[in-house]
């Protein structure tokens, strides 16, 4: 079994640290988690890629290669997430755990220094980073954000996010947007990164064999030189409570050969804080979150209404959003079937199996988790970009206590607030 330890290493940076001998690799993150900002969104989400490219000691790619060999081949690599409407951006490592070195060599305590370096002290040139390295990073990520619109399923739960949240953070994309990406130069990325370090809440995270004080020794030592701000926090999420009076719709025309239905929910402010949150969890995977789910079985393999049909929950923004691939005339079919497969939901038209098979797979996806060092360390950036505690044992043991009449109240309370509708330009064949 694992065990698991936070505790605060500098004011506002924390440390979770899980104890774990199931896993031959120990795996260790690095996230500064800053308010998601149309603003400041592209230069965050540059900043990783450039400190990836040098330290000072290991000033380019080659150097920085044979600095992870001496780690047995480990692996630094630059990661942006959202969660809610925070914005993590940072590192994530992965290295030989101390367990399995050939000669009991311990190669945490150099993982650990090798993070600190590429996250505080960088290659630069006249005291700001690299212009090349920029350059480069920069033409990436601009690939990146213009390449977005080539997955049409993805792109089209992007633009539902979008126009759904327009006056809300969680509106902004994780990578920024292709102006402000354009715009950044060495100098303001720098200032960027400078005002990231002094100021972002900052979550550590390990998951190997190392105790945890060995493990808070190390990254005391390796983080000691972030500047002191007491006033470190995680930002909030906004959460609306009820969707508007009527559903915005919104149509867009692209060269596509099939149309991309997008639906978004409120919640009515069930999130991950509330005590119906669990309820919450198995609607959506009765709904659409699973294989075995009503708009997977009905819409999909039934009705043959869609190409494919799914739900998701975020939890922190009390939303569940639709995604569907449709034929372009099935636009209004495809959306009445979908909204009567939640008024089932809502009538407590739930059968036996489905509450039971959404149960296992929920909870199967869970435990699943905890046999992925990735999968852990993502679902514990989650728990504190929410601040809260809970592990995965304990929402499974609440997962396991919901009845169907949970379920059906949890439905009452999603409102439809947006249908986003991808459509081929005219005369495109249907």
């Amino acid at each position: 079994m694992s065990e698991v330890k936070r505790r605060e290493l500098f004011p506002g940076v924390w440390l979770r640290a899980v104890h774990t001998n199931q896993f031959k690799s120990a795996y260790l993150s690095v996230t500064l988690m800053a308010p998601l900002d149309g603003g400041t969104a592209a230069e965050n989400a540059l900043i990783p890629s450039v400190l990836r490219r040098g330290t000072r000691t290991h000033p380019d790619m080659e150097s920085m290669s044979a600095a992870l060999d001496e780690l047995y081949g480990g692996a630094v690599e630059p990661v942006v997430r959202k969660k809610g409407e925070t914005q993590c951006v940072g590192l994530v490592a992965s290295f030989l755990d101390d367990a399995y070195t050939l000669e009991g060599e311990p190669i945490l305590e150099s993982a650990a220094a090798l993070l600190g370096q590429v996250l505080l002290d960088p290659c630069t040139e006249e005291g700001i980073f690299r212009a090349d390295y920029v350059a480069g990073e920069q033409a990436n990520l601009l690939d990146r954000i213009r390449g977005q619109i080539n997955d049409k399923r993805v792109y089209a739960s992007h633009r539902l996010a979008q126009v759904m949240c327009r006056e809300e953070a969680f509106g902004v994309d994780k990578l920024g947007d292709e102006e402000s990406a354009g715009a950044i130069t060495p100098g303001s990325l720098w200032q960027r990164y400078q005002a990231l370090l002094n100021t972002a809440a900052v979550e550590v995270y390990y998951s190997g064999s190392a105790q945890s004080e060995r493990v808070e020794a190390a990254l005391r030592s390796a983080l000691s030189a972030l500047p002191v701000n007491p006033n470190r926090v995680v930002p909030d999420c906004e959460v609306r409570l009820t969707a508007g009076t009527k559903p915005q719709i919104v149509e867009e025309a692209l060269d596509v050969t099939q149309g991309k239905l997008a639906m978004g929910f409120r919640t009515g402010g069930v999130t991950c804080w509330e005590e119906d949150y669990p309820a919450m969890v198995l609607c959506n995977a009765v709904f659409g979150g699973t294989t075995l789910s009503k708009l997977f079985m009905n819409v999909r393999e039934k009705l043959s209404l869609c190409y494919y049909a799914s739900s998701v929950l975020e939890k922190m923004k009390g939303l569940v959003l639709v995604s569907s691939g449709i034929e372009f005339d099935k636009y209004e079919t495809a959306r009445d079937e979908i909204l009567a497969q939640l008024d089932q939901i809502r009538r407590g038209e739930i059968e036996d199996w489905e509450l039971e098979g959404a149960r296992r797979t929920v909870i199967g996806g869970y435990r699943a988790t905890l046999d992925d060092q990735g999968r852990q360390e993502e679902f514990w950036l989650g728990q504190s970009a929410a601040g809260l505690e809970e592990d995965i044992p304990a929402l499974c043991a609440q997962l396991e206590t919901v009845t169907k009449e949970q379920v059906a109240q949890a439905a009452q309370k999603l409102q439809l607030d947006t249908i986003y509708f991808l459509k081929g330009k005219e005369g495109q064949h249907e």
